[in-house]
């Protein structure tokens, strides 16, 4: 596990002046993973907020190399940028190692991207891929994405006499990113930064694709202050909105598990997206959203082997 003192004498790649809102997720997330890899990194990034926020010409934050693409081509991008490195490096014209690191939202990632994303991971090319989830293409206008969770209001899907939000549970992109075998996917959140750093120096020590899906939220979409953005986040891990766990050569390890873990109309009262499930009319909306998250918690322990609150099921007699 890293600590504060080592983390604060490696090199700062991604620098502050960059124009994102006051209280954005993302910068912190970036600047912690930059700050974890011992090698030099090429990143590409996909059209975004963090794109436009932190290269506006002709001014740039990155100490790295950089290489912006279309919304929905990031892995693709830099496949071929590893591929290059992999033919150099056998050519003997490179010998140092290079680490390649593609940052995409959750727009450009669960949905967008994923076609470019899915390919890249299942031809093995060696690069870490970072979805920073905001649960919204906030960058566009907050329009609703697969990652936007049930009962939001956004641009696409707002609330009214005749709707609630998002009528849709939002796609679980980790655990379709461990489907793929790859030899390491994660999700982590910018609130628990050891855990996140400890991630990403692990997917970039691997040999091939690896995949880390990251809580970092936008609080205009989200409705928040910017000095909530992280113990607003932590608040989703520790109602497990928003477990933090990883998938190594396909088994499942739970990283944190609250002590005590907290009910989700706490994370969800704080959060303007969701004033209007607090009327009288949608108490039933919110006691699903409730029995979700425990099922999907309860589904995440029993994948980690680990003690769940409910009665274990008989195991019938052999036959």
């Amino acid at each position: 596990m890293a600590s504060l003192k080592e983390l604060s004498q490696t090199a700062e790649n991604f620098t502050p002046g960059h124009r994102a809102c006051s209280g954005c997720g993302f910068p912190i997330l970036t600047r912690l993973v930059m700050r974890a890899s011992d090698d030099p990194v090429v990143v590409c990034s996909a059209t975004g907020c963090l794109e436009v926020t932190s290269t506006i010409y002709p001014y740039t934050s990155w100490k790295t190399p950089f290489i912006h693409c279309a919304f929905e081509n990031a892995a693709a991008t830099l496949s071929g940028v590893e591929a290059a490195y992999r033919s150099l490096t056998r050519q003997g014209r490179l010998q140092r190692k290079i680490n390649f690191i593609a940052f995409g939202g959750d727009g450009g990632t669960y949905d967008i991207g994923l076609q470019s994303l899915s390919g890249a991971m299942e031809r093995g090319h060696r690069m870490l891929y970072i979805c920073y989830d905001n649960g919204a293409y906030a960058n566009t206008g907050i329009q609703r994405s697969s990652a936007t969770p049930r009962g939001a209001h956004t641009t696409t899907t707002p609330t009214g006499k005749k709707s609630t939000g998002k009528i849709q549970p939002r796609k679980d992109l980790t655990m379709l990113m461990a489907a793929h075998r790859i030899p390491y996917t994660a999700q982590a959140a910018i609130s628990h930064w050891n855990d996140l750093v400890s991630k990403v120096r692990k997917a970039l020590s691997y040999d091939g694709p690896t995949f880390i899906n990251a809580m970092a939220p936008c609080r205009l979409s989200w409705g928040i202050d910017p000095e909530d953005t992280v113990a607003l986040t932590r608040m989703a891990v520790e109602t497990c909105f928003w477990p933090l766990y990883e998938v190594e050569h396909g088994q499942t390890k739970l990283n944190y598990r609250p002590k005590e873990k907290k009910d989700l109309v706490d994370w969800l009262k704080r959060q303007t997206r969701f004033r209007h499930l607090f009327a009288p009319q949608n108490a039933g909306l919110l006691e699903q959203l409730q029995h979700e998250t425990d099922a999907r918690w309860q589904e995440l322990l029993h994948s980690a082997s680990l003690p769940s609150a409910s009665e274990p099921r008989p195991v019938p007699a052999p036959s």
